[in-house]
C-alpha cells in the first residue's frame, strides 16, 4: 500500500508522466522481490542500508551498468524520503548513499551534412508508411522534442496552419514549439497520406497503417535504420536527434535560454551538457574575434 500511495503521489502532486511512473513502480517491485528473496521480507519498510548495498552488488554482477544502477537507486531515495517526509518512516536507509561514478562519455551529435542526408525523402518508401517513418524523423529533429512526447502528440496539438506544435511534456508540462517552413510542408504531406488511408479519427496524431498509436520501440527502431544508412557514429537513437538538434541550433548562435525553453528543461543546467558539442564553434567564433587571437 505504501508503494501505492507514492506512485499516487507522483501521479498528482509531482505531475509525473505515465512514463516515469511505470519506471518507478518497476524499479521498487524488483528491489523488493530481492528483499522478499534474500532477506525474507514482505514489505519495503524494515529495509537497511546493508541490504541496499546488496543489491547494488546484485546488480553489478548481472553486467548493469553504473548509469542505470545510480536510476533504480534514485527511485529508492524518492521513495524513502516520501516515507519519511510522511512519518511512515523515522530514517531513511537511502540518506547516506552517494552515486556510482559513472565514466562521463561525449556524446557526438550528427553532422548537418548527415541530417540533410537522413532527410532526404527519397530514402523513404512511396507509402503511408514511409511518409509517416520520414515525419517522425524530421519531428525529432525539427523540434527536438522526446520521443514519448512524440508519440503524444494529438491532432489538436498540431496548430490548423501547421505553424506550432503543442507538447505535453515530463511531469505534464505543456509547452509550444514553433514550426519551420520545411517542417510545415512535412507535415501537410503527412496528413494528405493520412487522409487517402482512411485511418478514422484517432486521439494521436501520428498512428499506424492500422491507426494504432505508435510505440517506443518502433519510433527507435525506425530512427536506427534510416540512421543506419548516413553515419558510422555509434549511438543512432531519438535521443540524439534532440541532441543534434540542440547542439545545431546553439551552433548557429541561438540563445542558450531560448534553447532551453524549445527543449523543456526546467533548468539550464541540463541545457548546457550541450554546449560541449559546440566547443569547435565557439573556438572558432574566439580565434576571429578576439584581438589577439586572429589571425593577421
Amino acid at each position: 500500500m505504501a508503494v501505492a500511495r507514492f506512485l499516487e503521489y507522483l501521479a498528482l502532486e509531482k505531475k509525473y508522466s505515465q512514463h516515469t511512473l511505470t519506471a518507478y513502480r518497476k524499479d521498487l517491485t524488483t528491489f523488493s522481490l530481492f528483499c522478499e528473496k534474500t532477506f525474507d521480507l514482505k514489505g519495503l519498510e524494515e529495509v537497511n542500508y546493508s541490504m541496499i548495498r546488496s543489491w547494488i552488488i546484485a546488480l553489478k554482477s548481472q553486467q548493469q551498468s553504473a548509469r542505470t544502477i545510480n536510476r533504480k537507486l534514485s527511485s529508492l531515495r524518492s521513495y524513502y524520503k516520501f516515507m519519511v517526509r510522511t512519518q511512515q518512516l523515522t530514517t531513511n536507509p537511502m540518506e547516506e548513499h552517494l552515486p556510482l561514478k559513472t565514466a562521463k562519455t561525449l556524446q557526438v551529435p550528427y553532422s548537418q551534412d548527415e541530417i540533410r542526408q537522413l532527410l532526404n525523402p527519397e530514402r523513404f518508401p512511396d507509402s503511408y508508411e514511409g511518409c509517416l517513418q520520414f515525419t517522425i524523423i524530421a519531428l525529432l529533429y525539427y523540434t527536438g522534442i522526446r520521443r514519448q512526447e512524440l508519440i503524444d502528440i494529438t491532432p489538436e496539438g498540431v496548430a490548423a496552419d501547421k505553424r506550432s506544435l503543442k507538447v505535453l511534456g515530463k511531469r505534464n508540462k505543456e509547452r509550444i514549439i514553433p514550426v519551420v517552413k520545411e517542417l510545415e510542408s512535412y507535415l501537410k504531406a503527412y496528413e494528405g497520406a493520412r487522409e487517402k488511408v482512411s485511418l478514422g479519427r484517432s486521439t494521436n496524431y501520428l498512428t499506424s497503417l492500422k491507426g494504432e498509436k505508435l510505440t517506443e520501440k518502433f519510433v527507435y527502431d525506425t530512427v536506427n535504420f534510416y540512421l543506419k544508412g548516413v553515419t558510422t557514429k555509434t549511438k543512432k537513437s531519438p535521443h540524439m536527434l534532440r541532441h543534434s538538434f540542440a547542439t545545431h541550433l546553439l551552433d548557429n548562435g541561438a540563445d542558450l535560454n531560448a534553447v532551453k525553453e524549445l527543449l523543456g528543461h526546467e533548468s539550464i543546467a541540463a541545457t548546457q551538457l550541450y554546449t560541449h558539442s559546440s566547443l569547435d564553434q565557439i573556438q572558432k567564433i574566439y580565434r576571429g574575434s578576439h584581438p589577439r587571437g586572429a589571425k593577421k
